[in-house]
């Protein structure tokens, strides 16, 4: 799941069976990955989807639809939450590299990060609305600091899934590159950020961090207790069932 460019450290997320969807053993391996990476000292993290299919295309629900309680359902979005706290707080900067689509919980994972770099095909949108649901992982308040107040609203509420030049018109996407060049692309900018001189990236991370906090702990009760309340309603199975029976007739 880790390899280094030189300088640069890369997280591949790689569950083609599943369009890299997170389960249960990938935030623990994503933890993992991130405790070896703070005492390595890159230059610069990229975090990337495996395949040309999907970033992230969110929560693995055929693992995540176990989760019935209240109060599983209120761990199981602590526990994503900090995870991607820690990767908005990695003191060096993040490019989330966004090989495919980048949905639900995907997208969530792709706004914790500083900069994301997307291939001119792909599509992003915080579209859990669709499952009678709402963004839990901190990506809600990240979205309202990147793309405003107003915009973070409408995407959110209506589960709108944006391709690569929209989301960039937007400030939602940092960089669009053309497909059959996407490898060279964020390599080369991965590189570019870790050849500056030694420390720098560090340096400048905190400065900008301080000035522009990715990370929003006081939230997280607020939107952890919301998230659950809708994960237990009758409307998110309901919708879970159609799109079951959906892919099942489809």
């Amino acid at each position: 799941m880790v390899e280094f460019d030189g300088a640069a450290a890369v997280i591949t997320i790689d569950r083609p069976e599943v369009r890299n969807a997170i389960g249960f053993a990938t935030i623990d391996a994503l933890d993992v990955a991130l405790d070896q990476l703070a005492t390595s000292d890159p230059a610069v993290l990229v975090v990337r989807g495996g395949g040309d299919r999907a970033f992230v295309s969110g929560g693995d629900l055929r693992e995540l639809s176990a989760i019935r309680s209240h109060e599983d359902a209120l761990h199981m979005a602590s526990r994503v939450r900090r995870l991607l706290d820690r990767l908005a707080a990695f003191p060096v900067p993040v490019i989330a590299a966004l090989n495919g689509h980048a949905l639900g919980g995907g997208a969530e994972v792709a706004i914790a990060a500083d900069i994301r770099i997307a291939a001119d095909d792909v599509k992003i949108g915080f579209n859990q609305v669709k499952l009678g649901i709402m963004p839990a992982w901190g990506g809600a308040e990240r979205l309202a600091r990147t793309v405003g107040r107003s915009r973070a609203l409408l995407a959110i509420a209506t589960g709108e899934l944006y391709d690569a030049a929209t989301a960039a018109s937007l400030g939602l996407v940092d960089v669009v590159v053309p497909r059959a060049s996407f490898d060279d692309e964020w390599r080369a900018l991965a590189r570019r950020l870790a050849t500056s001189a030694p420390g720098a990236t560090r340096a400048i991370k905190s400065v900008v961090a301080a000035a522009a906090p990715s990370v929003h702990a006081e939230l997280e009760t607020n939107a952890t207790e919301a998230f659950a309340r809708l994960w237990t309603a009758d409307a998110h199975w309901d919708a879970v069932e159609a799109m079951e029976q959906q892919r099942r007739t489809g």
